[in-house]
């Protein structure tokens, strides 16, 4: 299938890089833009992310061969049900969310007769907004296509060749285990940085700010993550909350476990335990998912 016109739903960090790669990549490509608030849609248009920005979606999404939506997971089924009236035949359907089994059920409930094909590019930064986003997001990152059961090989195919073309590397992948996975590598993360912060906040109280003073580069980063966008992470944790829970009980039993080497003074348990994971950071640089420079890369 050959896409020549492209409609963003939703213009935040993701979907304007979406926008900038696919103007900067794919200079042959339309891109429509729509987001609910006015505010974005006047910040969008200022900064040229899109060919046009729609004062309503259905405008936004009216001649489109591809439809990416790059809401909340928590709004998909809201912004699938919106865009269904306007969509042309043989249009497909896309997103970028976090969490993909209970999303995919959404839109094909909202979306009989479309091509619904959900995918999810592991990129992002802890910014939101239009501004935030930068056309080279994607670069060298995976995006991990879900394809339901019995979904168009075309499709499939346009879909995974969208993502090629932004520079993302691409796998498909099970629903279900598209989203246990990412419990693992990214909303357990998400979860504990958000966890450390708060409970850091409440001992600044205690400390007269010398958590904030004397911060850390560990805490630094813990509190990275934690800047992220409190409604997506609020809609991706409720999402995918059975992986989440599941990952969560794993990860309490093994906190356990190295509660009770400190205690014990057990520092070969612990030095195994470190080196094990100390080889996992090494690995992830390896494959070009991080830089190895010192301090995670922070200029000083």
């Amino acid at each position: 299938m050959t896409i020549g016109r492209v409609a963003i739903v939703g213009l935040g960090l993701i979907g304007s890089s979406i926008a900038r790669a696919v103007k900067a990549r794919m200079p042959d490509v339309a891109v429509s833009g729509y987001d609910a608030s006015a505010a974005v849609r006047r910040e969008a248009g200022a900064l040229g992310l899109c060919d046009m920005i729609a004062d309503g979606v259905d405008a936004a999404v009216a001649d489109a061969d591809l439809v990416i939506l790059a809401v909340p997971v928590g709004r998909m089924a809201d912004a699938a049900a919106a865009i269904a009236p306007a969509l042309k035949s043989g249009a497909i359907v896309s997103d970028v969310g976090s969490s993909k089994a209970g999303v995919a059920a959404a839109l094909v409930k909202a979306l009989p007769g479309h091509a619904v094909i959900p995918a999810h590019p592991v990129a992002g930064t802890e910014n939101s907004g239009p501004a935030a986003g930068f056309a080279s997001l994607f670069d060298g990152r995976w995006c991990i296509v879900t394809p339901p059961p019995n979904a168009p090989r075309d499709a499939v195919a346009a879909v995974m060749s969208f993502w090629q073309a932004l520079g993302a590397r691409v796998e498909t992948m099970d629903a279900a285990h598209h989203d246990m996975v990412l419990a693992v590598t990214s909303h357990l993360p998400h979860l504990i940085a958000y966890t450390i912060v708060g409970t850091a906040s409440e001992l600044e109280e205690v400390t007269e700010s010398e958590v904030i003073k004397y911060s850390a580069g560990g805490f630094r980063d813990f509190t990275r993550i934690a800047a992220s966008d409190p409604v997506m992470w609020r809609d991706v944790f409720l999402a995918n909350k059975d992986a989440v829970l599941a990952t969560l009980q794993r990860f309490n039993e093994d906190l356990t476990v190295l509660q009770q080497a400190i205690r014990r003074g057990d520092g070969a348990r612990l030095e195994d335990w470190f080196t094990r994971t100390r080889a996992i950071r090494r690995s992830i640089i390896e494959q070009g998912q991080d830089d190895a420079a010192p301090d995670f890369g922070r200029k000083h």
